[in-house]
């Protein structure tokens, strides 16, 4: 066992607080991680606030990580001390089920393993990334390219995965027309990276507040969802919308931005029910979908990815002592666009 820093939630709403935690023994198959960066998700609030449900605490938040192996189990093969890794929202699955054996672990059967807020295989609570250290089974680690520095490749473990993975699955490419609802932590690696792909990108934002921003990122146009005109103006308009948010939306409303056999893909996770008329589905052939993270060798690819083409996180780093602001700052819409802890300051 080993005692690390670590910033956690001592109880649901608490302020977070610096403490330590134990991270288990390095076992065969596993990699001692020095964390470097930790990125601040907004999943990471609704857990600590158990706006998703009953959660585990004390929680230490955190499933965007990225630093650097530190030692190795006797029987890991994929890394080597020194290797430049990243953490993102598991760490482990059953390994066995038709989902796991297909790449898509985020989908176990059995339900994968949080990196925080979970019960491991061993029966202990698992704590994430705002820590100076974490244990990790090989299995779910994923190597950082040489060209993405650790501080904007962090937010990429969950930010970039949760949009690299519907672009590629419903087709953003060249040709193809590609919203994105929202501007924010994942809504901008969404432009950066649907713009890579090839596809012309639209931001639907709910003001015209960060158009500049949007159109420095990739987006080829911008518009205001406050604006009525907008919804008539782009009727029928889009091959692939993927949304955000995670603010209940007028679903009919966006259903009818999409073209015949058009997709409306989600990502963000309102807290609340949604509403929904059936014939804004019927009546196009279109497809309303869901999208949770990605499968390991996904995520490698999309890192493998963003390197190539030098999309990291637009990123402000903070101090340990910041979380709390940080937090209370996302929820504003004030941060432009991914909080990344510096950990060496826990």
């Amino acid at each position: 066992m080993t005692t690390v820093a670590a910033y956690a939630a001592p109880a649901p709403k608490a302020p977070l607080e610096r403490t330590t935690i134990e991270r288990r023994a390095v076992r065969e198959f596993d990699v001692l991680i020095d964390i470097k960066f930790a990125g601040i998700c907004h999943s990471d609030i609704h857990q600590a606030q158990e706006g998703w449900g009953e959660a585990i605490f004390p929680m230490v938040p955190g499933h965007e990580i990225a630093g650097v192996v530190t030692e190795v189990g006797p029987g890991v093969t994929k890394f080597a001390v020194g290797d430049r890794v990243g953490v993102g929202c598991m760490v482990d699955s059953c390994r066995e089920c038709e989902n796991c054996k297909a790449g898509r672990e985020q989908y176990c059967v059995k339900g994968n393993v949080p990196t925080y807020n979970g019960i491991g295989k061993d029966g202990e609570p698992t704590y994430g990334g705002y820590a100076q250290k974490v244990v990790v089974d090989e299995n779910f680690v994923v190597r950082i390219p040489d060209g993405l520095s650790l501080d904007v490749a962090a937010p990429l473990l969950c930010a970039g995965i949760t949009l690299y993975s519907p672009l590629k699955r419903f087709g953003a490419g060249p040709g193809k027309k590609v919203a994105i609802v929202g501007l924010g932590g994942l809504g901008h690696m969404g432009v950066k990276i649907a713009n890579a792909l090839g596809a012309e990108v639209t931001v639907l934002s709910q003001s015209l507040r960060k158009q500049e921003d949007g159109l420095r990122l990739g987006a080829t146009h911008y518009y205001a969802t406050s604006d009525p005109k907008t919804f008539q103006e782009l009727a029928g308009t889009f091959d692939l919308i993927v949304s955000t948010v995670s603010a209940p939306l007028d679903f009919n409303a966006y259903l009818s931005l999409l073209k015949t056999e058009g997709t409306l893909a989600n990502v963000g996770a309102p807290e609340e029910p949604i509403s929904l008329n059936l014939f804004s589905v019927i009546g196009g052939g279109k497809t309303l979908a869901g999208s949770m993270i990605g499968g390991i060798a996904e995520t490698q690819e999309m890192l493998d990815f963003c390197a190539e083409h030098g999309l990291g996180a637009e990123i402000e780093v903070i101090r340990g002592d910041q979380i709390n602001e940080a937090y209370e700052r996302v929820q504003a819409s004030d941060v432009r666009y991914r909080f990344v802890i510096d950990t060496a300051t826990i």
